[in-house]
């Protein structure tokens, strides 16, 4: 079966897509294709993400349709609205809020080209900042019943204008109450995935905390500090046998300003035993607003 990258979307362009009309195409994943579009009832731009029925499978059709769903009935300052669902004779869709700026690789990837090697980091006040707001997005899908099973840099834009995060992607979000048998497949990101997600068993919000810990070392340290791995899977084996151990530094042993205390409260949130995390994504939260604010102005981290 072909993959999206290997279709020629281009003569989609022009075409309208419910209230809408397609004017390029942006980019795509595993499964689906962005399309900046304009939705002639507002008269405003917007994004549209589409599944060709020529990739469908019922496993892939659920995704999709799992994804507009649960990110249909979350209303946050940081998690992407979802505006319209449908279908056409040639694919799914649904229509979302265009955000203008980056994901959050990109920042990451632009610390690290510093000249200055103190400042390949990005500052703590940013990414404890950053990271406040999307654990709170996170607590609130959470209440809802939904686990997005793929939080990573690449999964949260950051608004150009006023830098706002932004959690966009719920391809393989579930709602936790869910039983049916697709939640039993492995899905995620094998850099980020927690050791329950590698196992397949049932999930909930600490699933979404231990990734989100996973993309604050990154933030903090610039690159995640692995053992080296070929694979993927040399990857996924090396953290069900090292659990604890998983992560060979820290980030007051790489990072200017971090301290012991912070790794502590870090990596709380990244124990193999989720038992051993927080309670919630709302508790992590409110431990890095803490250590934040135990620094008087003059010594502010960052």
């Amino acid at each position: 079966m072909a993959t999206i990258g290997q279709l020629n979307l281009d003569y989609l362009v022009g075409q309208q897509v419910g209230t809408s009309v397609l004017l390029k195409k942006l980019g795509h994943g595993a499964m689906s294709a962005v399309f900046v579009a304009f939705q002639k009832t507002l008269k405003r731009q917007i994004a549209v993400k589409i599944l060709p029925k020529s990739l469908l499978t019922e496993k892939t059709a659920a995704f999709f349709q799992q994804e507009a769903e649960s990110a249909a009935i979350l209303s946050h300052p940081h998690i992407i609205p979802v505006y319209e669902v449908g279908e056409t004779e040639e694919f799914l869709f649904f229509t979302m809020q265009l955000v203008k700026g980056n994901e959050l690789s990109y920042f990451i990837r632009q610390a690290q080209k510093n000249i200055v090697p103190s400042k390949r980091f990005m500052p703590i006040k940013t990414v404890i900042g950053l990271m406040v707001k999307i654990l709170d997005a996170l607590a609130y899908a959470h209440d809802n019943d939904i686990v997005h099973r793929d939080i990573k840099p690449d999964n949260i834009m950051i608004e150009r204008h006023n830098k706002r995060p932004l959690i966009t992607d719920f391809g393989v979000a579930r709602v936790s109450r869910t039983k049916s048998k697709s939640d039993r497949l492995l899905l995620g990101t094998p850099m980020y995935i927690p050791p329950e997600q590698i196992l397949s068993g049932t999930v909930d919000g600490r699933a979404d905390m231990y990734s989100a810990g996973v993309m604050m070392l990154e933030m903090l340290m610039g690159r995640l500090p692995y053992p080296p791995y070929q694979t993927a899977m040399d990857l996924l084996k090396m953290k069900m046998g090292l659990k604890d151990r998983i992560f060979q530094k820290r980030p007051s042993q790489v990072h200017p300003v971090a301290n012991r205390k912070l790794d502590e409260i870090l990596f709380k949130a990244l124990a193999f035993d989720r038992d051993k995390r927080y309670a919630s994504c709302r508790e992590f939260a409110s431990k890095l607003e803490a250590y934040l604010n135990q620094f008087k102005p003059s010594s502010s981290p960052g």
